[in-house]
């Protein structure tokens, strides 16, 4: 009897197993046609929910994909990560890896990764080599020695969403952004360069981002009001960025369009690409009707990021069309004495394999543009170049902390030191952030300390440490091979100090230069500890009435901790476990250890976090701590050691 309660057994779990496959091939179905219509917020969703039910290369490096698609690197490293480790993986999830660690400012760990793709793929030119490992060399010893630059997000424009690419208009700032209701009569994340589907894509939300389209907006400078931008584009998608002539009475932008008799490729839309428009002021002081610029060709390439000379002569723009250096390139097109626009000219001098974007140009002939075919930080970097005698100087990468390694772009000079730009940047309030510069910094202190591991106060290389001061901007450096790390601090100012490091839980201190007179350094040491996967970590105090699953407030308050942690550290998933003792019928403690399991996660799941991430599993009286079992005579305080509830990071 026993071998045959086995053999049904096991063929019991064969059958659950065969089922968790079937749905999980299911969920990855589903997944891939969101994917395939770059509907990613969906998409990561449903990949996730695969992966639960069965870890596969596939979704992995699936998701990998689509958070590196929405410049979230944090969870784009965590999945590269996986996939990277599993087996058969491919070379290019080795690539990935490596730029989504360029991402995270882990240049050291970047390395490694570029040096195995090199050593994957024979056929790597030794000039891409060179590109990738200098720019990692780069990137350190710019954050090590930052230039004086002051940056500041400009929360009063920004949101949540994607804001970015400013001029000014009078005493107005316009730039783009995807904040917009669905009641806005003007038609995120990707702003450049398509969007595909098999239907006409939805006219509220763009499915790239799960944001609405792209809009233009004005915040006056002397009221600090929004509001759209006063011109009817005449279509539900994509409006911006904008560019005027120095009188105010003409405009370039960029809008997306569904061409009246769409291009179908095998069944589907074809790409719908960026087009260039313009509009003038009437005798009434209102933008006119758009036009199209001459060598707009929606459905053969893009023209976007335009700029318009201030005496309305010159207009600069990238595209992807044929011809080009790669991926996107600048040109520039100039009128003619009859005022058509001639042939756009490459700027071959500056343009190369990779993308340039948002060139300008400001009133010292300095030309600034974004590239991330040159040496950079990660992501499009932003140089500066002179036009002088007709031609252009050597671009030069503006540095650390106007450049990330992020992308930032869309740079504009307002005075000799002051300006904006935008980056997405990870301290940002969303995605694309707009921020002011001002190029001059005094001084007045300097902080230096270790980063450590908590457990073996051992240093720790290669960590990334995040000085953020209050109501400022953020600075990031890498920790040296003896775990060092400096700063200069300003005065009467409070910051937060944090750091980071793959496979370890990141940590963060507080400190401030308020009632500080006398110059000084401070010392401040960061310990970070070391992620262990699957190991039980006991959650103190949480009780529960008899017979009960309610989270009671002394619960609650322990509960708070693990959402904390899960808020710090935003890629690790959890099982949270619940544990009964022995007292009582085993399938009734199993009920209730699930139930109690699931009512902490509710709880957590309800303070922000994703429901992805946190798995609840309840124990009964299968896994006791000490020797009261059934019919073992214990007192309470033994029977107490085994009602409790642990957490166990499952995937880092």
């Amino acid at each position: 009897m026993k071998k045959i309660l086995h053999i049904l057994t096991i063929g019991l779990m064969l059958l659950i197993g065969q089922l968790e496959l079937a749905k999980a091939q299911y969920v990855i179905k589903e997944a891939d046609v969101q994917y395939g219509l770059f509907n990613y917020s969906k998409a990561i969703d449903l990949y996730e929910q695969a992966y639960k039910k069965k870890a596969t290369l596939y979704a992995a490096e699936k998701l990998g994909e689509c958070y590196k698609l929405q410049n979230n690197y944090k969870q784009a490293e965590s999945w590269y990560a996986i996939a990277t480790g599993m087996p058969n993986t491919s070379a290019e999830n080795i690539l990935n890896y490596a730029k989504v660690l360029q991402g995270n400012s882990k240049y050291g760990e970047a390395k490694v990764q570029y040096q195995k793709y090199a050593d994957s793929k024979k056929d790597i030119t030794d000039k891409q080599q060179s590109l990738w490992f200098l720019s990692c060399d780069s990137a350190m010893r710019w954050m090590k020695s930052p230039t004086a630059s002051t940056i500041n997000n400009q929360k009063n424009i920004n949101t949540t969403k994607s804001d970015w690419g400013t001029s000014i208009y009078g005493n107005s700032v316009v730039f783009s952004s995807d904040r917009g209701t669905t009641n806005d009569t003007q038609s995120e994340g990707k702003p450049f360069l398509k969007f595909d589907g098999a239907k006409v894509p939805d006219k509220e939300i763009y499915g790239w981002t799960g944001n609405h389209y792209l809009k233009l907006y004005q915040a006056d400078k002397t009221t600090d009001s929004i509001s759209l931008f006063p011109i009817d584009a005449n279509t539900d998608y994509h409006v911006g960025p904008a560019s005027f002539t120095a009188d105010g009475k003409e405009m370039y932008f960029t809008l997306t369009r569904i061409p009246k008799k769409p291009v179908y490729v095998k069944g589907k839309l074809a790409t719908v690409n960026i087009e260039i428009y313009s509009s003038k002021k009437d005798e009434e002081n209102k933008w006119g009707t758009p036009v199209s610029f001459k060598y707009n060709k929606v459905n053969e390439y893009s023209l976007g990021d335009p700029f318009i000379s201030k005496d309305g002569n010159s207009l600069y723009f990238v595209s992807n069309m044929e011809g080009g250096a790669g991926g996107t390139d600048m040109y520039v097109s100039q009128k003619t004495d009859t005022g058509d626009w001639g042939i756009p000219l490459n700027l071959k001098e500056l343009n190369t394999e990779g993308n340039e974007r948002t060139p300008v140009f400001d009133e010292e002939n300095n030309f600034f543009f974004s590239s991330d075919g040159r040496i950079v930080m990660g992501g499009l970097d932003i140089f500066k170049a002179k036009l002088i005698g007709g031609k252009i100087s050597e671009p030069k990468n503006m540095g650390y902390p106007t450049n990330s390694p992020q992308d930032d772009f869309a740079y504009m000079q307002t005075s000799a030191t002051s300006g904006f730009f935008s980056s997405n940047r990870t301290d940002g309030l969303g995605d694309d952030d707009i921020y002011s510069f001002t190029n001059t910094q005094i001084l007045a202190f300097r902080l230096s300390g270790k980063v450590l591991n908590k457990k073996t106060n051992e240093p720790l290389a290669n960590s990334i440490v995040t000085l953020s001061k209050t109501g400022g901007q953020s600075l990031k450096v890498q920790t040296d091979e003896s775990g060092d790390f400096k700063f200069n601090l300003d005065k009467a100012s409070d910051y937060k100090l944090t750091g980071e490091k793959t496979n370890f839980r990141s940590d963060g201190a507080s400190l401030t230069t308020n009632n500080l007179t006398a110059s000084t350094e401070l010392k401040q040491n960061l310990y970070l500890e070391q992620i262990e996967i699957d190991k039980a970590i006991r959650l103190e105090n949480i009780y529960y009435d008899f017979d009960r699953s309610n989270i009671r407030p002394d619960a609650a308050a322990e509960l708070d901790k693990l959402v904390k942690i899960m808020k710090d550290n935003p890629t690790i998933w959890v099982e949270l476990g619940s544990h009964t003792d022995s007292r009582g019928d085993d399938k009734y403690n199993q009920r209730l250890s699930q139930s109690r399991a699931n009512s902490a996660v509710q709880y957590i799941i309800e303070r922000g976090i994703d429901k992805n991430r946190i798995t609840a599993k309840g124990y009964g009286e299968s896994q006791l701590l000490n020797k009261c079992s059934n019919s073992i005579k214990c007192n309470d305080a033994d029977h107490q050691l085994n009602r409790r509830t642990e957490f166990k990071i499952v995937k880092q």
